[in-house]
């Protein structure tokens, strides 16, 4: 009974953690007119932000396997949480420029280890359903952080605040999963070497495991994919397809809406389908979503095509991490999944930011077809990604 009191008390720390994870994520669009207009900055300043936050995001998540040996998954969530807490507040406080652009590694850095990290813990010990859920918590933290930053302008008329309360909350968070750090202990190594008496792999060993690899690849895509879709469909509407700018923006708020609800509904139907139909099933769906958008045949069409997109590609990343065990075996997974995660920040920068050039060489059009391209090779890296055998 006690066992099982812990795990709830896991669980919900567990969410809790995304949705903190997803609160900072939410507040930089709001704030960044304000931000700009303080540091006199031009309005593609953000972009250094991101290459900093990425950085630190992608570096964090690559060792997770490392520090969770190092410092057990509570004691490093309590670091991240801790880490994040303070760039937010170097945030709010700083006037100085460069060190809000290094704040903003340091915060990748926090960000980067509490995603792989409770990824790990939840893969491990928990059902695809509750890794859905985790997955539908960072939504939430992403649909809040607007709203707390538009309060705290509309109450101030300054950012800062909303930097300020959810630093504050990152930091009662790290003190909670300081105070916890005792009931991770017995989840740290999940069931690895329960059947596995050599224990977890290097990561070097890892690091030459073709499926790992692959693995990698299909985090740099799929997240390059639904952010490059959220960035870019306001442009394609109100700029190449006519569509008008509150209609657009309806729409592009309607993916996101789709996409968290997607995952919501998708912690209930796992108990009665395997990952990997729910993979193929969510992959071809978003392909189909994707060739509606690419043959433009209308508003409606488009409207409909985006929506499916939206829907279909919500289950995709919290199945694949909950996949990794299938892919590369219990040996692997702690390092797997930190360089998945490591592969997704990196792509979130790198997809995108392609999808522009190409649109700035010929067309807005052109990036309907390059995301179709794109989720047509993450269907062939997840045929190739499994294995017949995970002998080492």
């Amino acid at each position: 009974m006690h066992m099982k009191k812990a795990s709830i008390a896991l669980i919900i720390l567990s969410f809790i953690a995304f949705i903190s994870l997803g609160l900072p994520d939410g507040l930089l669009g709001v704030a960044w007119p304000g931000i700009r207009g303080d540091f006199k900055l031009p309005l593609d300043a953000m972009g250094l932000l991101l290459i900093f936050s990425t950085a630190g995001y992608s570096l964090s998540s690559f060792f997770t396997g490392v520090l969770v040996r190092r410092l057990g998954i509570g004691g490093l969530l309590s670091l991240s949480c801790g880490l994040t807490a303070t760039a937010l507040m170097v945030y709010a406080l700083t006037p100085i420029w460069w060190l809000f652009v290094i704040a903003a590694s340091l915060g990748g850095v926090g960000a980067g280890a509490i995603d792989a990290g409770i990824n790990t813990y939840v893969e491990k010990n928990h059902s695809e359903r509750m890794m859905q859920w985790l997955h539908a918590s960072f939504g939430i933290g992403v649909t809040i952080g607007p709203v707390i930053m538009t309060l705290g302008l509309a109450l101030t008329t300054r950012w800062q605040p909303g930097y300020i309360i959810v630093s504050v909350a990152q930091a009662v968070l790290a003190l909670t999963f300081f105070i916890t750090k005792s009931l991770w202990k017995g989840v740290d190594s999940g069931d690895v070497e329960k059947h596995h008496g050599e224990g977890e792999a290097s990561l070097g060993e890892t690091l030459r495991k073709l499926s790992a690899l692959l693995s990698m690849l299909m985090f740099f895509i799929y997240t390059g994919v639904e952010l490059g879709l959220g960035l870019w469909a306001y442009s394609l509407l109100t700029i190449s397809r006519n569509v008008s700018p509150a209609v657009a923006g309806f729409i592009t708020g309607s993916y996101w809406a789709m996409f968290t609800f997607g995952r919501i509904l998708a912690g209930w139907y796992t108990k009665k389908m395997t990952i990997k139909m729910i993979l193929y099933i969510s992959i071809f769906s978003a392909i189909a979503g994707s060739v509606l958008v690419s043959l433009n045949l209308g508003t409606l069409m488009t409207v409909l095509g985006i929506a499916i997109i939206g829907f279909s590609i919500a289950p995709v990343f919290p199945s694949l991490i909950s996949d990794t065990g299938n892919r590369v075996g219990p040996r692997h997974v702690s390092n797997t999944i930190g360089m998945q995660i490591a592969a997704a920040g990196i792509g979130a920068a790198v997809v995108p930011s392609i999808a522009g050039v190409l649109a700035r060489l010929y067309s807005l059009e052109i990036i309907p077809f390059y995301l179709l391209t794109a989720l047509v090779l993450l269907l062939i890296s997840f045929v190739f990604s499994h294995p017949k055998s995970l002998r080492d």
